[in-house]
């Protein structure tokens, strides 16, 4: 079931992104691994141009995915934090997150979405250009200093 996320999420989606990140070699700063404000998703997200959303099955937090405002463009707004729990991973949940995200982008009023990733995360790549997704050069706007790659597409 995806949901908006709630104070009572942020622990769960928070250790689900740390796992993934240490699984690439990218618990480091200049990722998301060091952002103040990973443990607290809900206080962050949840305006017309930021929202987070979970992924759960069975009551427990599988899977995340959330959007703000590229801070370049008001047309444009930044895909952020795609993560899946190892026990998802290859069930196509990915994908399903990117639509519902790409959907509240577009109900939001956004007509592009731009992500940033990394070398490293090579399934997320594959899936990113699997829904459509194409690489850019390196913004000057960049949020994570350490992320390498860069996609846009237009929804």
């Amino acid at each position: 079931m995806i949901r908006e996320i709630t104070s009572d999420d942020n622990a769960a989606i928070a250790a689900i992104i740390r796992k993934n990140l240490e699984a690439a070699d990218l618990a480091i700063p200049g990722t998301a691994y060091f952002d103040e404000a990973l443990d607290r998703f809900s206080d962050i997200y949840g305006k017309d141009d930021a929202r987070y959303y979970v992924y759960t099955i069975e009551g427990k937090v599988v899977g995340g995915i959330g959007f703000a405002r590229f801070l370049s463009s008001d047309d444009t707004a930044e895909l952020q934090k795609l993560y899946l729990d190892d026990s998802v991973k290859g069930s196509g949940l990915g994908y399903k997150l990117i639509e519902h995200v790409e959907s509240a982008m577009k109900q939001a009023g956004f007509k592009k979405s731009y992500l940033e990733t990394h070398d490293n995360l090579q399934a997320a790549i594959h899936i990113y250009e699997k829904s459509g997704y194409h690489e850019i050069e390196r913004p000057r706007e960049v949020g994570h200093s350490t992320m390498n790659r860069f996609f846009v597409k237009d929804l």
